[in-house]
């Protein structure tokens, strides 16, 4: 009996110092979150260093302040879960991208965007993948099936172009500005969906039909994905209309906002579905319908909210990769061969600078075709900066190179740990040298940006309660379809010359007669006795 009850005294003993152990590490962490807030905004007016390099640099310092202290054994505060990431950090990122995107823009530019961020990802991941089976195969690195050289290419064709997006200015260069961002998004998505495809498919037996079978896989779970988002986001739109649930408690409009956009992301997982095109497409239609059906106090708390969450999971992310590239486990199996990696890490950024290079040129080239007004066209210098904004790499090959050449946060073989350091290596490299050298590059390119010939800018984001998707300009949202802002197109020559005008007016026409009578938008406003809105009610457009 006192060897049970002294058994479990030390059991619980032991539960307690781990639960100590885990609580100073919290506080810790989060102390370096806000170290990387505070020098953030230090920073501010420096743009040549945002807060995804300073959380690296951070992280880095402080993976090596630990490793000294702890005499070699560990790096980092947490222990990296790639579940961690795509449950709970990379939600509020990509629906943020969604919620306040400039939806003009996106939707005008939706056929180049789908192009580079879909088509480009393909022909990228593609030219690295064939890449590493040439070079690697020639390198001492372990051993690699085609399983794994595939996952590779869809490993570093995910692009992270924040620290572009952060020197661009919206207003300024929106159709330069739309692009990239617009890309980004897409190619995050289209990455995961190549991901998921080449980890579902026996790849030993590759004939014809598997091939089809992969490409129209690939095509179910980007649609499918989308309407799941699309669904989900005329789902609280049309539920927060009927009740007015702003009349009792505008805690709960929030609230139901934040949960139906995580359901969406969550349900998207659960069928194997591509969750990050799922909430996009969910933050998109929730910014257009359901941010419109909610108080005022609501729009500015969920506007604000959203952001902020975006802000602190990247924060997180970029500090771990920072501690994590400290990492003795994986660095312990190439440290008889460290030229082993830098050699691995540079045959990685060759591809990536190849693979994007070959789509994007040739691409912009299609696209400028296509298009009969020459301000809509991507100029070269402006094909050069998107071209230069995707070669940064981050947390979403982290997160890949994780799930594939790890197992439950460990690295047990030396191929595996050689891959494993070296998209750590690349993820440094090309954020602080490529992020570094953006600045300049785009100041070289673009010295007058204001001057660049690009789409006017819009307000159809949830900053703004005037303009609706594919909304036109100024206050054209007001006016009657066939006045003077729209151009009504009078057969098949109208909707071949003017395409984007076309689908926009049949759109808008669309929208106002079925869309908004049952989901409400811009011009619905729930009405609740003594808000600020409650004057205003019937004053705005239904």
């Amino acid at each position: 009996m006192d060897q049970v009850l002294s058994a479990v005294a030390t059991r619980l003993q032991m539960v307690s110092t781990s639960d100590h152990a885990s609580v100073v590490s919290m506080n810790l962490f989060v102390a370096l979150l806000c170290a990387c807030i505070v020098l953030g905004h230090l920073l501010e007016e420096n743009r040549w260093v945002n807060e995804s390099i300073t959380a690296l640099v951070i992280g880095l310092c402080t993976g090596g302040l630990i490793l000294l202290f702890s005499g070699g054994k560990s790096s980092h505060l947490l222990v990296f879960s790639e579940d961690l990431f795509f449950i709970y950090l990379l939600p509020p990122i990509i629906f943020n991208a969604g919620f306040q995107v400039k939806k003009k823009q996106f939707f005008h530019n939706f056929i180049t965007i789908m192009l580079f961020g879909a088509v480009g990802t393909l022909i990228s991941c593609t030219i690295i993948s064939l890449g590493v089976i040439r070079f690697f195969k020639k390198m001492d690195i372990g051993t690699l099936d085609v399983g794994d050289y595939l996952a590779i290419g869809a490993i570093f064709a995910a692009t992270d172009s924040v620290c572009t997006l952060q020197v661009l200015n919206q207003d300024e260069t929106p159709l330069l500005y739309s692009l990239v961002f617009g890309e980004g998004v897409v190619n995050d998505a289209t990455s995961v969906v190549l991901f998921n495809a080449i980890q579902s498919f026996d790849l030993t037996r590759i004939n014809t039909r598997t091939a089809f079978q992969f490409i129209g896989n690939f095509f179910y779970l980007f649609f499918t994905s989308t309407m799941l988002g699309v669904f989900a986001g005329l789902l609280s739109a049309y539920i927060i209309k009927k009740l007015y649930i702003g009349r009792h408690s505008t805690d709960r409009e929030v609230s139901l906002m934040m949960l139906m956009a995580y359901l969406s992301y969550v349900m998207a997982e659960l069928f194997y579905l591509s969750g990050i095109l799922t909430v996009f497409f969910c933050g998109i239609v929730m910014s257009h319908y359901t941010w419109h059906n909610v108080t005022e106090s609501s729009r500015v708390t969920t506007k604000h909210t959203f952001a902020t969450l975006s802000f602190v999971a990247e924060i997180f992310i970029f500090l771990y990769v920072g501690m994590d590239a400290l990492d003795m486990e994986k660095w312990k199996f190439v440290n008889d061969s460290p030229e082993t990696t830098v050699a691995v890490s540079s045959v990685l950024i060759g591809l990536v600078m190849a693979g994007r290079a070959a789509f994007v040129f040739p691409l912009s080239f299609l696209t400028n075709l296509a298009k009969k007004n020459p301000a809509e066209r991507i100029g070269f210098k402006q094909q050069v900066v998107i071209w230069w904004s995707g070669l940064m790499r981050g947390a979403v090959s982290m997160a890949l190179a994780y799930n594939q050449f790890t197992s439950s946060g460990h690295t047990q073989l030396p191929g595996n740990a050689i891959m494993i350091t070296s998209t750590i290596t690349v993820v440094l490299f090309s954020t602080v040298v490529f992020g570094l050298l953006t600045k300049p590059l785009i100041i070289l390119l673009l010295p007058h940006p204001k001057h660049t010939n690009s789409l006017l800018s819009d307000s159809s984001s949830p900053k703004s309660t005037v303009v609706p998707l594919l909304g036109g300009q100024q206050d054209s949202s007001y006016t009657e379809f066939g006045s003077s802002d729209f151009i009504r197109p009078g057969g098949i020559r109208a909707l071949l010359t003017t395409p984007a005008h076309t689908v926009h007016y049949y759109w808008r026409k669309f929208d106002n007669h079925f869309m908004r009578p049952v989901f409400g938008g811009r011009g619905f406003v729930a009405y609740v006795p003594g808000s600020p809105t409650e004057g205003s009610v019937h004053e705005q457009p239904q």
